[in-house]
């Protein structure tokens, strides 16, 4: 089951850390289809955050196709977001872990890698077209 981890210092209005940590899950496959998420008490109880606030996180979770309630049972995760190549065991992921431990021995710590990370994704998924791979060297010459 999926526990909130909630920043309120960190600016991003609490019920939107609740559906960026849901989504977050379901690309994961921590959450996958027919799931149970925690019911709102459930998470008032961890967080303590308003019950309101949770329930907007969910409703928008529902407006999105994600989740359904249950009336009496709760409500469930409907359709999943992750993709095979983002798996747990998967190669990229693998790779990635590869290159974290590369920067913590390179002496980065979490901020460090938050911001270096962040700044390449802005950079690569900016919009416009898609940068490729960098060319080949010209070794003809």
């Amino acid at each position: 089951m999926i526990e909130y981890r909630l920043d309120r210092r960190s600016g991003v209005p609490t019920y939107q850390q609740i559906v960026q940590q849901t989504e977050q899950a379901l690309r994961l496959g921590v959450l996958r289809p027919g799931d149970k998420l925690p019911t709102a008490r459930e998470v008032v109880e961890l967080t303590a955050v308003n019950p309101n606030t949770v329930l907007k996180a969910y409703r928008e979770l529902e407006r999105s196709g994600l989740v359904a309630p249950r009336p009496g049972l709760g409500t469930f995760v409907l359709r999943s977001l992750a993709r095979p190549e983002a798996a747990e065991d998967g190669p990229l992921r693998a790779e990635l872990t590869a290159w974290v431990d590369r920067a913590r021995s390179a002496g980065l710590d979490r901020e460090d890698v938050a911001a270096l990370v962040a700044s390449v994704l802005e950079q690569r998924f900016a919009p416009g077209p898609r940068p490729g791979p960098a060319p080949e060297p010209d070794t003809t010459a």
